[in-house]
């Protein structure tokens, strides 16, 4: 009997999407994998990974097309969204998926986030601040993998055109409304490098940007209000302290990034961290 549908949207991620569904492939999933855009072999792979996996192939490289179109296929939920570059066993999602049952009031959830360490000792510095923020300690859903009950998935019947889908899906549910279990994991490898970092989060501000201008209801509190939680959390952590400067100067670097992205009439493209499929 099928218990949940998974749906990974994968652009360009030969090296990486066979171990993917091969981890999460399990009885009771069914497996979709939206290949978007791809100009390599992305979905050749996944259909050769030797698990029961459905392949869809869309044009257009566009994750917000690939989460549609595989939310459209999903016959069964809750639907699980999970990105390429997460690793989660299929075991924790179907247990992820049961313990709603056991929560009517939640909505949506995702296994507790696990990082995998950089091997640059200022990336290490950054998640080091960046896993005292609100956004990551309030029942985190997102950076990677978020599963919508039948009633969360009817208030998005379609995802919009957003840059930051994870930051939707987060604020469109309370605290209360999402489950996030300690004891399942996702792990996601930090980049690599100190520039790739700046790059991914250039299109994290990006993001929350124009999230904020469509949904201003919905935009997570200002930056100063963020920060000055942040600095009361860290004022009992010192050995966090070295890692604050490296966390401010990425963010006035992203900041800035955006800013010359938005000022040249371009748009930030989903783009791929060599850093983390090159050590896969």
């Amino acid at each position: 009997m099928t218990v949940l549908s998974v749906v990974v949207p994968a652009h360009d991620e030969e090296v990486l999407i066979a171990d993917a569904v091969r981890a999460i492939a399990a009885d009771g999933i069914d497996l979709i994998v939206v290949a978007n855009g791809c100009t390599d072999a992305t979905a050749q792979r996944a259909r050769a990974a030797g698990v029961p996996v459905r392949v869809i192939e869309v044009a257009e490289a566009s994750k917000v097309r690939a989460l549609n179109a595989g939310n459209a296929a999903a016959d069964v939920s809750p639907v699980a969204f999970v990105d390429a570059d997460v690793t989660v066993s299929g075991a924790d999602l179907l247990a992820l998926a049961r313990r709603f049952e056991a929560h009517p009031e939640a909505k949506v959830g995702a296994p507790t986030m696990r990082l995998e360490p950089s091997s640059s000792w200022w990336v290490r510095q950054h998640y080091r601040v960046w896993e005292l923020t609100g956004y990551r300690s309030d029942r985190h859903v997102g950076s990677g993998i978020y599963m919508l009950t039948a009633e969360g998935r009817s208030r998005i019947p379609e995802f919009p055109d957003l840059i930051a889908d994870d930051l939707l899906v987060q604020q469109l549910f309370s605290v209360e409304e999402r489950l996030v279990p300690e004891d399942l994991t996702f792990s996601v490898l930090a980049p690599g490098t100190l520039a790739a970092l700046v790059k991914r989060n250039t299109r994290i501000v990006a993001g929350n940007r124009q999230f904020a201008q469509r949904y201003p209801e919905l935009a997570p509190p200002s930056t100063g209000a963020g920060a000055r939680t942040l600095l009361a959390r860290l004022w009992w952590r010192p050995m966090r302290w070295p890692g604050l400067a490296v966390y401010v100067g990425v963010s006035a670097a992203s900041r800035l990034g955006a800013w010359r992205v938005r000022r040249r009439g371009g748009a930030v493209q989903w783009n791929t961290d060599v850093t983390t499929r090159s050590a896969a």
